[in-house]
Parts: C-alpha cells; structure tokens; sequence
C-alpha cells in the first residue's frame, strides 16, 4: 500500500483531532473572551483595547500568517515539514496563553505594553502551531476518503472545543475565582495551557508525515503569490471566508457585554429558569445561580447545537440545489437576523434566543461550505 493510499488507524484520527481541538481552545477564548478581559477584567480603556486587537490582528492576518506558512512549507527535518512545528510551539504556546490572560500590576502604560507584547506573541505562537498543523494532514495520506474521515474527527473536535468555552467557560472562571474573575480566568487558562500542550504533544507523537512533495514540484514565493492572485475563485472565498470570519468573531467577542450590559436580568431570569430547573430534574447543575453567566451560556448553547444541525442538512440542500445557490441563500437570510439584534429591546429575551438559533443554524449552514464540512 503506498502512501497515497494509506489508510489511517483510529488512533492516529483521533491524535490528529486532538490538535483542533487544542487550537480551539485558544481560539474559541480569542474570539468569546478577549475584548471583554481587556477592558472588564484588566482594566483597559475600550479605545485602547479595540486598537491593541485590530493592529496586532492586522499584522498577524498580512504578516505572521503567510511568513509562516512559507517558511513551514520549507522545512525539512527527521519529522518531516509540519509535526517539528507542532513540537516546538506546544509549551510556549501553553506559557503565552496563560500570560495573555493575566493580570500584572502595572501602571496603565505598562499594562498596554503587557498586553501587546502578550498578544503579539500569542497570535504569532499560534500561527506557528495551527497553520503547520492544518496543512499536516494534506501530507498525513492521499487517500479523499481518509482525510474527509479526519475532517470529521477535527470537526468533533472543534465542536467540544467550542461548546466548553462558550456554555461553560464563563461559570467555570466565577466559580474558580470564587466571583474574582481575574483570579478565575488565570486558573482556567493555566489548566487549558496544560491540556491543551498535552494535546499538541499527542498529535506530534501519534502522526506521520507520509507524503513527500517531488524537487520538481517546488516553487519560490513569489510564484506562489502570483497564483495565488490570477487564481479568481480563491480570491472571491478568501474575501467571503473573511468576512464571515469577521462577522463571527464580532457577535462572538460582543455577547458577553450584550448579556451583562443590556439585556433586562429580571426577563432573562424568567426565561431561563424553567430551562435550567429541566436540567437541574436530569443532574445537570452547572450553571450556579448566576442568571446572566447562565443566560449567555445557554443562549450560546442553543446557537451550537442548531448550529449541528444546519451543518448535517448542508450536503443534501447543497446536492438538491446547488452549493452556490444555498450558499447565497442562507448568507442573506442570516444576515437579516443578525441585523434584527439591533432593533430588539432588552426585555425581548425570547427574540433573542430565536435570532441566535436562527443565525448559527444559516450562518453556520453556509459556512460550512467554506470550511468544507459538508461531507
């Protein structure tokens, strides 16, 4: 059996995956938490907050991103081109985490510094690990049907990631900081930097790069630059790709304050409370007695799981009418819901809750196109 036609053993699926789902614990606490630890928690101005992430998330999109990626695309080492790289930033990667998300006492100059040397670091750290990560699994087996198995794994991955941190996360650091936030989310960081190291060193230690590019397939990067740019489909995703990123990672880093700056505690509590005394009859008693720790992690629950099921009836809407057609359908249809928030009183908790499970379950349903789980 050549390399091309490798079949994978459940193990090393399952190992792969591991790295997801240690990327999104990063990333999911990027997009949920960031913009509210700098300003509620360590003291920032919002003005301040809001510049720090745009510029350094600016130079890490142009910059670290495509740096790294052909820099990786030119390694080569005993593991191969993508696995040392995984290696060599599963700890510090670990160790910045737990940093970006820490609370020196400095004078505010000084906490602005901290905070863009900290994440300046994280975002390049995690270039380093998840873009060498990502392509791995291009060179892990030729085999189509292998690799839409790993990204059904990665998927399952990627969704516990994401549940944890947008339904538990939240409760997890007032309980762990018993109500001090600051001491709360350092505790939770520092055991999701453990965890998530362990990972990396997992998905190193139980892949194998299996498939070696010929020396007559190698290009400069200029070359690939020039492809890149004649190539119109990919320019055309890459702009839609971003902007959805943009789009989710706006509504993800804005619930938070939407939840505890806006929305009416007394309504939520009346809504959420048969919801939680349902869970409370099956043994599920996680999420204290906090309405609005609860409330958001709840509202971002429902997103998730309707979202699950957006992404299942994707493949056949997508085979029945076409991929572009239900792509250009559900962007329009969620966009409407996502700008009917704007117009909902505080009070309206039940609209709120049916415009999230509307948004994640089209937004999401399209969006898998783009990522490509619609297998």
């Amino acid at each position: 059996m050549t390399s091309y036609s490798q079949k994978l053993s459940i193990r090393e699926k399952v190992g792969y995956s591991l790295g997801d789902l240690a990327a999104n614990l990063v990333f999911q606490t990027l997009m949920t938490y960031l913009a509210y630890f700098y300003t509620d928690i360590y003291g920032l101005e919002a003005n301040d907050a809001t510049a720090i992430m745009f510029a350094v998330g600016t130079i890490a999109a142009f910059g670290f991103n495509p740096i790294v990626g052909a820099i990786a695309d030119r390694t080569n080492s005993k593991w191969g081109k993508f696995r040392p790289w995984i290696l060599w930033t599963a700890i510090p990667l670990g160790i910045i985490s737990v940093l970006a998300f820490s609370t020196p006492n400095f004078e505010y100059q000084g906490k602005v510094i901290y905070a863009v040397i900290t994440y300046t670091l994280l975002l390049l750290l995690y270039a380093g690990s998840n873009l060498p990560y990502s392509a791995l699994s291009g060179v892990i087996t030729g085999n189509m049907k292998e690799r839409n198995s790993i990204s059904s794994y990665r998927f399952v991955a990627v969704m516990f990631a994401q549940f944890f941190v947008q339904v538990f996360m939240l409760p997890i650091i007032i309980y762990a900081g018993d109500g001090d936030k600051a001491i709360g989310i350092e505790i939770v960081m520092t055991w999701l930097a453990v965890i998530g190291t362990i990972m990396l060193l997992i998905t190193f230690i139980t892949t194998k790069e299996r498939i070696v590019p010929k020396p007559e397939q190698k290009s400069s990067i200029k070359e690939d630059l020039l492809d890149l740019v004649k190539n119109k489909p990919w320019v055309i995703m890459l702009i839609l790709t971003t902007l959805t990123f943009i789009t989710l990672a706006m509504k993800g880093g804005s619930y938070i304050y939407y939840f505890e700056n806006f929305v009416d505690e007394n309504h939520l509590t009346n809504f959420i409370s048969p919801i939680l005394d349902f869970l409370s009859s099956v043994g599920i008693n996680f999420f204290g007695n906090d309405p609005i720790s609860a409330g958001f992690g709840l509202f971002n629950a429902g997103g998730i799981i309707f979202m699950i099921f957006g992404i299942g009836l994707s493949k056949n809407l997508a085979d029945k009418y076409g991929k572009r057609n239900v792509f250009g359908f559900f962007l329009f249809i969620s966009t409407l819901f996502i700008i009917l928030f704007n117009f909902l009183d505080k009070t309206s908790v039940q609209l709120m809750f049916a415009a999230q499970i509307s948004t994640w379950f089209l937004l999401r349903n399209h969006n898998s196109f783009i990522v490509g789980y619609d297998c």
